[in-house]
């Protein structure tokens, strides 16, 4: 487990998310620290994206200033 790096508060990240798939609902998005694994599983299932890419996706919606693109 490696924590998930986050330029952005939490809250801010996941109304990103949010934005770029509609289906993604605030307890999909429930983010405890020491528990990104269990993020990553649920949203993995949810979206069909792989723990790694989805990884990948929320660091870079953190690192994104404005809208997700």
């Amino acid at each position: 487990m490696n924590k998930l790096k986050l330029n952005q508060p939490w809250d801010e990240v996941k109304e990103r998310l949010k934005e770029i798939n509609g289906s993604l609902t605030d307890e999909d998005l429930v983010y405890e620290e020491g528990k990104e694994d269990v993020l990553l599983a649920h949203l993995s299932s949810k979206i069909n994206m792989s723990t790694d890419d989805l990884r990948g996706l929320i660091e870079s919606v953190s690192f994104n200033e404005g809208k997700a693109s």
